[in-house]
């Protein structure tokens, strides 16, 4: 289990993390989602001992990393699938961490052949393409056999057969008891393999829910000329009104009538209205629309 107590880092007079408070179970997948900037990479370095909170703490198994008599067994983590030495041959990677970490050598074996890395394991680490560096880090994140696991962004560079087989590792360490804990900004692998979502913006705790809660709560689209208008007549007491471009309204806790009978009675030309299916992504943006540090113009 993953713990956060009141965690914050600061640069300067900047929080890059405010005060995350959070409590990452085992047996479950938790997808961590936030903007550019957000603090993402920040907050799963805290956990690892990589920086120093300004204050709060993290705890893992209910002790800080450094305290842990054996990390590997404890936590295995993939930050940064290229923090290896490239003259290294991808087993022998391996090796050095088994050694390291007092794990056996049959234990590299077998996570090779997890992996899926073949021959390809006795290739330079400098001369293997991003997918197969992915496979790698995820190789030696598995190494300890831990029971907490930590991904920052594990399918950038795969092939689908790539991808699918993440989705179901991570699948598969969850339903063995497992503590898993992966960041990623694809929204609709997020949707196949979290069963809990944990969303920050701006170093800030925005939701901490399960999938099915973040994605229960329906929208309608809206495209009328007189978006401002029709806003200002929508919002109310538990109705959100989301403004995308000049034309576009996502409406939810409104129903489709309910938003029909008003532009009626507002006389507002109505150019669309749809009800919109559940998808991680919708809620994800109407989550995070006042977090956004660096977005190019019209991307949202």
């Amino acid at each position: 289990m993953i713990r956060l107590d009141h965690l914050t880092k600061r640069y300067g007079d900047r929080a890059a993390v405010d005060d995350l408070t959070l409590e990452l179970k085992p047996g479950a997948v938790t997808g961590f989602l936030g903007p550019n900037g957000a603090g993402k990479s920040t907050t799963m370095r805290m956990i690892l001992g990589l920086d120093r909170p300004s204050s709060g703490r993290a705890l893992i198994g209910g002790r800080p990393y450094h305290e842990l008599e054996h990390p590997l067994r404890t936590v295995g983590a993939l930050l940064d699938a290229r923090a290896v030495h490239p003259g290294r041959s991808g087993r022998a990677h391996l090796l050095a961490m088994a050694r390291g970490g007092g794990i056996p050598r049959a234990r590299v074996a077998r996570v090779l052949e997890m992996a899926g890395l073949g021959e390809a394991a006795g290739k330079r680490a400098g001369t293997l393409s991003l997918g197969m560096s992915q496979r790698l880090g995820i190789a030696g994140a598995l190494l300890g056999d831990p029971e907490v696991l930590m991904f920052d962004e594990p399918v950038n560079g795969l092939d689908p057969d790539g991808v699918r087989w993440v989705r179901r590792l991570m699948r598969s360490l969850a339903a063995e008891g497992r503590t898993v804990f992966v960041s990623s900004h694809l929204m609709s692998e997020m949707q196949l393999t979290a069963d809990h979502l944990v969303v920050i913006g701006k170093g800030r705790l925005i939701a901490d829910a399960p999938l099915a809660q973040v994605l229960a709560t329906p929208s309608v689209l809206v495209r009328t000329p007189h978006a401002g208008d029709l806003a200002d007549l929508l919002t109310s007491p538990g109705v959100s009104v989301t403004r995308r471009g000049e034309n576009e309204l996502v409406v939810t806790g409104a129903t489709l009538e309910r938003i029909g009978d008003l532009a009626h009675d507002a006389g507002v030309r109505l150019h669309e209205l749809s009800p919109r299916e559940a998808s991680l992504e919708q809620a994800y943006q109407e989550l995070t629309a006042g977090s956004v540090e660096y977005g190019a113009e019209g991307a949202r």
